[in-house]
């Protein structure tokens, strides 16, 4: 394993990372049809996992490629690659009740919590 990079460094590995998931999540946004379903975000999410699930064990093992790739890049791209990282990785580690528990809790939670603050912010502006 090689050495942890800096607080300075790891900040900028996963801002440049960051910057350019970002960029590319964008660019997906605008070649992707959006008019009856919501193509982009699904297909971020699905090349986001795709992405982690292929990388992941290159780069666990290098932290500054890690922070840069996974961290910045992918979590610039979609959030939902590292989602489903952590349920895998629940489930490999023979957890699957943690897995299904982490599952509904982030996607119901998700939803419910979206909903909520949708609600809060339309009373808010009326």
């Amino acid at each position: 394993m090689t050495a942890e990079p800096t607080r300075l460094m790891a900040f900028l590995l996963v801002a440049l990372g960051g910057s350019v998931g970002a960029a590319l999540r964008f660019a997906v946004y605008q070649i992707v049809d959006a008019t009856r379903f919501p193509w982009p975000t699904l297909s971020a999410n699905l090349i986001g996992c795709l992405a982690i699930g292929a990388l992941a064990p290159l780069l666990l093992e290098r932290p500054a490629a890690w922070l840069l790739v996974a961290t910045g890049l992918l979590g610039g791209f979609t959030t939902f690659s590292s989602f489903g990282l952590d349920a895998l990785t629940l489930l490999q580690a023979g957890r699957p009740s943690a897995a299904l528990g982490y599952l509904g809790l982030s996607v119901g939670g998700g939803l419910l919590l979206c909903a909520g603050g949708f609600w809060m912010s339309s009373q808010a502006m009326r």
